[in-house]
């Protein structure tokens, strides 16, 4: 649903963002977000464990739903990014306090559950976290419904985590029960078959 015409940038975006919802700044334009509720159900699922961890290893994060990213797109045009999870340093988060959740630096791990329009999240937005250096990226792919050239064949639930060495993103895979590995929370215990479980499908 884009509810904007006009070309905007990331300064009249986040001055014209509505209030109601989750919201991205796509060439231009604003573009409500609309997830079903096993989405919101993993996105939600995701932040306790973080949070978890984040206490565990005594480190100062915050981690929400509703922090807003500036990234370019390959047009150089600029984008607002909302992860449906992100963890930020409390440093960097506590910075301004008095302006909105808007951030110009890369948070330190951004996770996308994927939707229908499941290439915005392993095409586009993969290559502008990767260009603004955010450190860790996942793509949760909890109804496999990107292509086989990415799930395979047959095509199964799937977390793929993206970190960052020397500027580009190496990828990892995960499917089932396979525990998934983080470089910003290494003692994490966590399973695809845990997120799924997490949806409520079923």
């Amino acid at each position: 649903m884009v509810v904007a015409t006009q070309r905007l940038s990331y300064a009249e975006f986040l001055a014209q963002c509505p209030e109601d919802g989750r919201y991205e700044l796509v060439n231009g334009e604003i573009v409500k977000l609309q997830p079903i509720r096993a989405h919101k159900n993993v996105a939600r699922y995701l932040i306790k464990c973080f949070d978890r961890e984040s206490e565990g290893l005594e480190q100062d994060y915050v981690i929400d739903k509703d922090i807003v990213i500036r990234t370019q797109a390959a047009n150089d045009r600029e984008r607002g990014r909302n992860p449906d999870v992100a963890v930020v340093p409390a440093a960097i988060w506590n910075a301004n306090v008095m302006t909105y959740g808007a951030l110009t630096e890369p948070p330190l791990l951004a996770v996308e559950v994927v939707s229908t329009n499941w290439d915005d999240d392993y095409i586009d937005k993969l290559a502008e976290y990767e260009q603004l250096g955010i450190q860790e990226y996942w793509i949760v792919d909890y109804l496999a419904v990107a292509s086989r050239s990415y799930l395979g064949n047959p095509k199964v639930p799937t977390v793929f985590v993206y970190q960052l060495h020397e500027g580009k993103y190496q990828q990892q895979k995960f499917t089932v029960d396979e525990p998934i590995i983080s470089g910003v929370f290494p003692e994490l215990t966590l399973t695809v078959t845990q997120i799924i479980n997490a949806t409520q499908i079923g």
